[in-house]
């Protein structure tokens, strides 16, 4: 693979993880305008970003095994097709009962992007070098945060939220364009994979039992979902307690995402000289000090608007070295599997980021405690989980795959990285 191909992959492997991104926040700055024009209220709006969540954490269960049978391309057709179909429907809804459904079905649809983009890192690239490749895709994800929200701002401003759905489609048909024209088709398909029930199951189950996946998808997973509390509770946070136009909260949502791409960089200049397991334990000390802060600061009335957007900033900074360590921990045991464990580490993360999406929503108050309350309950139980996982760990030490300098790793003919 030449540097060019190299270039072009991730940019198509990027392009597929920011579907769900972009789907997430370009409706946001929408949220008052919506609720108007359904005649309901922004909780009620919130909910359809938790059935997103949790469309996003089902899809990725039954994407898993259909792309490990079917090979990665055409289970990813099908599922662009649903999320470009579910993306006009969500753009015709009238009431905010059929936008919640037809937002799940546009998560069923978009998720097939995110897990065919895990697996085919996994599939293209050595296992020494998932941590670095998985820096630079969330550089390109960190990226939409910073675009979808402002471009949602503007587009719901002088064309309607409508159009933010008729936008998300288009998006969509031009990536399918890159995959056909430009995308390896990764491993072949696998005919020998029952996809009867429980020969599915038995396949998952052989994916969690791992100790190293399942520590670093535990962990990860609930770090990661400290984010999708910060989603569902900043729209409230900025436009209704803070009074910001929606134009501003674009600006600020895309100012807090360069958090994220910030320390993406960083993470990977650090992989030269740490581990993967160093570097994801740092980052939810880190985390787990500020949300704390966080929490503290909001019960006595510390912060004001710019010192919160500093404080989330510093938060959000260790999500650059969580999410890419995190995940290619949990994804270097496996080779032939890879779709099935990616499946299962992507619906992991997405069914916590639903869980605490939806508990924002429960605990709204009108005040800013609900969102950094989840977001600090979040990476202080993700850090406690990582803490207990390498402690049980550490009696069999053959298990764990860290991946960091040169020296220390070495791949096995299996795409196992031992110590």
């Amino acid at each position: 693979m030449n540097r060019k191909q190299h270039i072009i992959i991730i940019l198509i492997l990027g392009a597929l993880s920011t579907i769900s991104p972009f789907s997430i926040d370009m409706y946001l700055p929408g949220f008052p305008a919506i609720a108007a024009d359904l005649n309901t209220t922004i909780d009620q709006v919130q909910l359809s970003l938790t059935s997103y969540l949790i469309g996003i954490a089902a899809g990725q269960l039954l994407y898993g095994p259909l792309l490990d049978r079917f090979g990665r391309k055409r289970p990813l057709y099908a599922g662009m097709a649903l999320y470009i179909l579910s993306s006009l429907g969500c753009a015709l809804t009238t009431s905010a009962e059929t936008l919640i459904l037809m937002r799940f079905l546009q998560a069923i649809g978009g998720c097939a992007g995110m897990v065919a983009a895990m697996a085919l890192v996994r599939d293209l690239f050595p296992v020494t070098e998932t941590a670095k490749v998985l820096s630079l895709l969330t550089l390109v994800i960190a990226v939409s945060p910073m675009i979808a929200p402002t471009l949602g701002a503007y587009v719901t401003a002088t064309a309607g939220w409508h159009y933010v759905f008729i936008i998300l489609a288009v998006i969509a048909a031009l990536i399918v364009v890159g995959i056909y024209t430009a995308l390896p088709n990764g491993v072949q398909p696998d005919t020998s994979l029952s996809l009867r029930p429980k020969a599915v199951l038995t396949n998952f189950y052989s994916v969690i039992k791992n100790p190293q996946f399942l520590t670093y998808t535990l962990a990860g997973g609930i770090g990661s979902a400290a984010p999708f509390a910060y989603i569902a509770g900043s729209p409230d946070v900025f436009l209704n307690i803070y009074k910001v136009s929606e134009q501003e909260y674009g600006w600020i949502f895309a100012f807090l995402a360069a958090a994220m791409i910030g320390s993406t960089q960083v993470n990977t200049l650090l992989l030269r000289r740490f581990t993967s397991e160093q570097l994801i334990k740092v980052a939810l000390t880190g985390q787990t000090i500020i949300g704390t802060l966080l929490v503290i600061g909001t019960i006595g009335g510390w912060y004001q608007q710019y010192s919160l957007i500093l404080l989330l900033f510093l938060f959000l900074c260790g999500q650059g070295l969580n999410v890419p360590n995190a995940s290619a921990l949990s994804l270097a045991p496996f080779a032939k599997q890879a779709g099935s464990a990616s499946a299962l580490m992507g619906s992991t993360r997405m069914g916590m980021g639903a869980l605490a999406s939806a508990t924002v929503s429960f605990l709204h108050n009108g005040t800013t405690l609900p969102m950094v309350g989840v977001m600090a309950f979040c990476v202080i139980a993700g850090l406690i989980i990582l803490l207990i996982g390498l402690k049980l760990s550490a009696a069999a030490p053959e298990i764990v795959a860290q991946i960091g300098p040169p020296e220390i790793k070495e791949a096995t003919a299996l795409g196992e990285v031992k110590l």
